[in-house]
């Protein structure tokens, strides 16, 4: 049985194509920035489109469960009965999209038997939309809506290697990871989803994601787009990451382990590396928090 038929996946295609068009219109105006937490923002841009995507996939798929980033009564669904589960973020690297940048993306990420089946990105301001998923193959939107094969391309250890790290986990773990992994060049955009797809296409070998505040609508879609191009997905132990409810927080749908996505001979040369470097920088805070 094919994960969508081509159908529902023009219609979602076209949702994305449409939410696209505001995000990208609503960066020309002014909106309101909130915080939701300590270094988490939200938009009066991002409510919209979640409005927005949530009725469009509610209509859709109304047998589905539906759970968005910005209505917190919806991740009950992680919880209850549905076979599939579609988790969206309607802007994924909201700090990106405050700054005006061109990093953020509308992600959606289908769930199945507890396991990410399909995901779909959609980088509004770079006109670059992706999706996929196991089973299905990788696919991609040109400029022109022509429809086209997305290859990976595997980054080979060499002198040239990056690692994606995020500007929170550079702060807390860069120092230690480069004195593990001198050979390493880090580098950051702002979506998940686009760290992700920079790996999926080459532009690095490893993403590595530390601070323990991913959740599912940032995770499902990517991670199948990552799965179906051959990436492994583990954490520092190298277990594969889990999306069952003994593996994430229930309230906040937070994964409970840290991600790494990256090339096979990446994980293999750099993973214990890795893990001994974030075990110096868990030590060392140890050390201070207890003088």
């Amino acid at each position: 049985m094919s994960i969508v038929t081509a159908e529902e996946n023009e219609a979602i295609l076209q949702t994305l194509l449409q939410g696209g068009q505001q995000a990208r219109q609503a960066a020309l105006e002014n909106f309101e920035v909130f915080e939701k937490g300590r270094e988490d923002y939200v938009t009066t841009v991002d409510q919209a489109l979640d409005r927005f995507l949530s009725a469009a996939f509610a209509q859709q798929f109304p047998s589905d469960g539906i759970v968005t980033e910005e209505n917190q009564g919806s991740a009950a669904a992680f919880c209850g009965c549905h076979g599939r589960l579609w988790f969206i973020d309607p802007i994924d690297g909201t700090e990106d999209f405050i700054n005006r940048g061109e990093h953020y993306s509308i992600m959606v990420g289908l769930l199945r038997n507890q396991q990410p089946q399909a995901g779909w990105v959609y980088a509004p301001a770079q006109s670059r939309l992706y999706w996929g998923g196991a089973d299905w193959g990788l696919f991609q939107q040109d400029d022109d809506g022509n429809t086209l094969t997305l290859e990976p391309h595997p980054q080979a250890l060499g002198d040239s290697q990056t690692l994606l790290l995020g500007d929170r986990d550079q702060r807390r773990f860069g120092t230690a990871i480069a004195a593990r992994l001198p050979e390493l060049t880090f580098d950051a955009i702002g979506s998940f989803g686009l760290k992700v797809l920079e790996v999926i296409k080459g532009q690095a070998g490893l993403y590595v994601y530390l601070n323990g505040r991913v959740k599912l609508w940032d995770t499902t879609g990517p991670l199948a787009l990552a799965q179906a191009a051959g990436l492994i997905c583990c954490d520092l132990n190298g277990h594969a990451i889990q999306f069952d409810p003994n593996s994430i927080y229930p309230q906040s749908l937070i994964h409970r382990q840290p991600i790494i996505v990256g090339w096979p001979d990446y994980i293999e040369a750099c993973l214990p590396a890795l893990r001994e470097a974030v075990m110096d920088v868990r030590r060392q805070e140890l050390t201070l928090a207890s003088r």
